[in-house]
């Protein structure tokens, strides 16, 4: 029965990815596409975990952590350009 859960909850996570491009592709604003950068980074992160609990390895969740360090540092980044326009001063 977890295991049909968790199709079912990675279907969604998946959909909402999905979702996620529309909103960067057609987004109204620049603070629009950084968010929807950023809450696709957190779908790939759930996703990472899913998988990882519906293989039984812990190596995903080891994954999800570099992805979210690393999704992290990009959207400060990313922010930071869209403000002053130079990352490195």
């Amino acid at each position: 029965m977890i295991t049909y859960a968790l199709y079912f909850a990675i279907g969604c996570f998946g959909l909402g990815l999905l979702f996620n491009l529309w909103r960067i592709v057609t987004g109204p604003g620049q603070a629009d596409r950084v968010l929807a950068l950023d809450t696709m980074v957190i779908n790939i992160i759930a996703l990472l975990v899913l998988y990882g609990v519906l293989q039984g390895t812990a190596i995903y969740f080891e994954a999800s952590m570099l992805v979210a360090m690393v999704g992290f540092v990009s959207t400060v980044a990313y922010c930071r350009f869209l403000l002053r326009g130079d990352i490195i001063e």
